[in-house]
This record gives structure tokens, sequence and C-alpha cells, in this order.
């Protein structure tokens, strides 16, 4: 049995999402916003992304020599990076790996579902902040109305992928939208997920001020849908984990800044230029890409990778409303490396 690396904190590494481009067909205003990303914008040229076999590579390792068992395919959006299925059946290969996600708009979903569940992918996370269509192209910026994203939950749940939705919820954007979402979602197998408004990046403007707390969505609910908790599934899981007592729908509230839960991360992020960063909220990544294309060997990999996990101590979010009058740290945009 392969054994867990272990960081100062004594958090295994479990858990590696793996961004496979920078780009996306969205500019959402609280990642992407468009007059940064704008048609000038220089995104990551081809020979600096990871190839699928440098991927493959690195998730082998460390599932045989890390302990990682988990894996999710992020952005940028997963499905503009070409031939994804491949990517994912050459995970699927990967003794030791027992689930591969993805997180997603859903819009490409009705083209490359059923094949990305051929290839082994298990479940999707699908991203809507909002069931109404002028709010919702207000966030994306591009125009896109809610029916694509709804075609793309119902092409995941037809080729029979597991789907889990997030909501974004920040004050002055959508807060209107939390009970509809709960209502829509309330009768159907979907989990909807809530998730606090973070400061990912340096170009969403964050401020406390935009934050609608894990207990306010909570109470917002609970007032017209009564809800219980229920218990974890695992140790590490991200989302406070609800049901409605009506029915027994499960709902989830990520909240990573008014309740963080550094102290069970076991997450990893692979770049789109295989930077390896031990925290969504880091300020830099440890060059993975060079170690791979060097010809050093699995072991000097997986040494690698060691020596980095086992010197960290990242507790960010812990950290964050204590130090929220201070100038922000430039961090890693979230286009780099996902959610």
């Amino acid at each position: 049995m392969t054994k867990a690396i272990t960081d100062k904190f004594s958090r295994p590494l479990r858990d590696l999402r793996i961004s496979v481009t920078d780009r996306c067909n969205f500019r959402c205003r609280y990642c992407m916003p468009s007059e940064i990303f704008d048609k000038y914008f220089k995104f990551l040229p081809k020979n600096d992304i990871l190839t699928f076999e440098e991927i493959t590579r690195l998730a082998s390792v460390l599932a045989n020599r890390g302990g990682v068992k988990k894996l999710r395919i992020t952005g940028g959006e997963p499905l503009m990076r070409q031939n994804l299925s491949t990517l994912i059946s050459m995970l699927h290969e990967i003794e030791g790996i027992d689930d591969i996600a993805m997180t997603t708009n859903g819009v490409f979903l009705p083209k490359y579902a059923e094949e990305l569940k051929l290839a082994g992918l298990k479940r999707v996370t699908i991203s809507l902040d909002s069931l109404n269509d002028q709010t919702f192209m207000a966030i994306n910026d591009r125009g896109i109305g809610v029916h694509k994203v709804l075609e793309g939950i119902e092409a995941a749940r037809q080729a029979g992928l597991d789907v889990k939705i997030n909501m974004v919820v920040k004050r002055g954007m959508n807060e209107e939208d939390i009970l509809p979402m709960a209502h829509f979602f309330k009768d159907t197998s979907i989990i909807l997920r809530y998730i606090e408004y973070m400061d990912v990046g340096n170009s969403n403007g964050w401020t406390l001020d935009h934050v609608i707390s894990k207990q306010e969505i909570f109470n917002m609910i609970n007032k017209e849908l009564p809800l219980e908790p229920v218990e974890p599934n695992y140790v590490g899981e991200v989302a406070d984990r609800f049901r409605f007592k009506d029915n027994g729908q499960e709902i989830g509230i990520i909240s990573s800044v008014t309740d963080a839960f550094c102290a069970s991360c076991s997450r990893a992020r692979l770049s789109a230029d295989g930077k390896l960063v031990t925290c969504l909220f880091s300020s830099g990544g440890h060059d993975v890409r060079d170690v791979l294309r060097s010809g050093a060997t699995d072991e000097e990999l997986a040494a690698f990778v060691k020596s980095i996990w086992e010197k960290r101590d990242d507790r960010y979010s812990e950290e964050r409303l204590k130090h929220t009058n201070k100038q922000q740290l430039k961090k890693i945009e979230m286009s780099h490396i996902g959610g």
C-alpha cells in the first residue's frame, strides 16, 4: 500500500486538480473579467502547456508513490482543450486512481458528455450562478443564456455522469437567486452547492463586503425550505452538507472565507503550464514541467514533489480574516489552476 506524503500539519496529498488550459469561453466577473482578459491578452503558448503524456506520467507517479487517489480536471474551461477524452482515458488506466471528475461551465457537454463517460470520467461539477438569463449573461459577459448550461446538465445526466452544481454567491451580483436555485434543484437528484465569494487571483476586486456567509445562505434557505445537517462523506470534504427535511435531497455550502477548512485540505493543483501549486491562494508554484522535460526518473519526480509537499504549511483561508485590511499578496489567477 502506498504511503501518503504528508505536510507540516500532517495533511496527506490525496487529491490532484489538473488544469488543462488557461482559456475559457466565459468572462465571469469573479474569475476572468473581460477588461483584463480581452482580445489582446496573451494566453499560454502551446509549447508551454503540459502534454497529455506529461500529465499522465505525473498523475501516475503521484498515485503510485504519493498516495493520490482522486483527480479533477479543470481550466479555464477544460473542454476547450482538444481531444480531452483521450486524456481521461489515459488517466483512467492509472492503478490507484479511484475517481476522475471535471469542473466545467457545461456549455460543451452536449457534444462531449457521452465520450467523456466512456473514457472513464465519473462526475462533473457544473458552474451555474443564476437561473435568470439577464443576470447570468451579465456574469458570464458573453451573452450565453441559462438554457445552454441546462442543456449541458441534461446531456451529462443522459450520459450517466454524476452531476453537482456550483453557484458562486456574491453580494450585489446574484443573492436574489439563492432561493430560486434551491427550489429548482430541490426535487432533482442533482446536488447544488453554494460557494462563498473568494479572493482568488488578482482581478476580481474582492472585498469582504461582497461575501454572503455560509450562515446567511443557510438561514435564507432554511427559513423557507427547512434543512438539517448531514455528516461529511470523508475527512477533508470542502462542502458542509445539509438535506431538505421534507425529501432528503442534499444541498451544500462551501465556506472558504467565513469557516475555512484548511486544516483538512489534501489538494494539490497542477497549472496548465506545469506548476505544482499547494494552495488555491498561492503566489506561485513549483516548476514540475522542467523536471518532466529534463529526463528525470519517476523516483526523482516523486522525490521532487515530496520535497515540496513536506514543506507545505499553507493555511491562507484560516488567516485571511485577520488580514483583510492589509494589502493583498499577488496570487495565481484561477484561470491557470481551476477552482
